[in-house]
């Protein structure tokens, strides 16, 4: 099984609260472990410019300042990474069909400018996984696997991405259990 480009999605009753009705864009998946950006969890402060700010990036382009930061998840988060468009490449990952993810000083720069990828959200830390570990979490029924979803992970409406994650797999969330079965 490879999720790299694949979203997953929280099932009811998770038991992380960092990860409770989470939608992570999963970037890397080998037998050495796995590694996502969370899509649908805005910080509450501060906005994208106050931190660019902090790094001496000038904000020049009127659109990109107010953009929130995400929470990507709970590893290593002070560190930026940039899930973004597959409209713009340097030293980028590509993740799956029209999305990637770069996590260099540069991205950052070309967006205050204007010039960097067409749709982005800049996530504060990700998700990752040791070997073994995501699998074994799907089997004890804690994520669903969709497919990935550029349009999805990058848009702006965040209070709904999970409904309409589980939607693409058209499953309606209120028929979910957080109780796990195997047959």
């Amino acid at each position: 099984m490879d999720l790299s480009g694949k979203l997953l999605i929280a099932m009811p009753g998770m038991g992380d609260p960092r990860f409770e009705h989470s939608v992570v864009a999963m970037c890397s998946h080998s037998a050495e472990g796995a590694m996502g950006i969370i899509v649908n969890k805005p910080l509450p402060k501060p906005p994208m410019e106050d931190l660019l700010e902090q790094l001496g990036i000038a904000v020049t382009a009127s659109d990109r300042g107010a953009a929130p930061l995400f929470f990507g998840g709970p590893v290593e988060t002070g560190r930026g990474f940039v899930l973004h468009s597959a409209d713009w490449f340097a030293a980028t990952m590509p993740v799956g069909e029209g999305l990637a993810m770069t996590a260099t000083r540069d991205i950052l720069e070309e967006i205050a400018a204007g010039r960097g990828p067409s749709r982005a959200i800049l996530a504060l830390g990700y998700a990752g996984w040791g070997p073994g570990q995501i699998e074994q979490e799907i089997l004890d029924n804690g994520w669903l696997v969709a497919e990935g979803n550029a349009a999805l992970a990058l848009d702006g409406d965040h209070a709904t991405k999970w409904t309409r994650a589980l939607g693409t797999m058209g499953i309606d969330p209120r028929t979910l259990s957080a109780a796990a079965g195997h047959a």
